[in-house]
């Protein structure tokens, strides 16, 4: 398991929850089918990063990276922001967490 199979993993990811949170506040039925067919695509790149390691350095790096990537698109896109400084000092205890997992960026 490596970044570049993390990464895709946790973006395929947010297509997911956005669609899934746009139908659940919206109702449009194409965003369900959208965050359905997402989670289909993370069941197989969780699949690609489950061979050669093992499920628990999968899920922490899984949990880290989306995280991260998801708050930030977050951000960018939705325009949420943390209410608190301490939040944000939580997200950079994510980044050192990741750090402490030693993942490789390649495989």
């Amino acid at each position: 398991m490596s970044f570049a199979e993390l990464i895709p993993l946790s973006f395929v990811e947010i297509v997911g929850d956005f669609a899934l949170k746009g139908f659940a506040n919206g109702g449009q039925v194409h965003l369900l089918f959208l965050g359905v067919l997402s989670y289909g695509g993370v069941i197989f790149f969780l699949i690609k990063a489950l061979k050669g390691s093992t499920v628990l350095l999968v899920n922490g790096g899984w949990d880290g990276i989306s995280s991260l990537v998801e708050s930030a698109a977050a951000f960018v896109f939705l325009g949420e922001r943390f209410d608190s400084a301490c939040q944000y000092f939580g997200v950079l205890l994510i980044c050192v967490g990741l750090y402490f997992l030693k993942i490789p960026w390649k495989k």
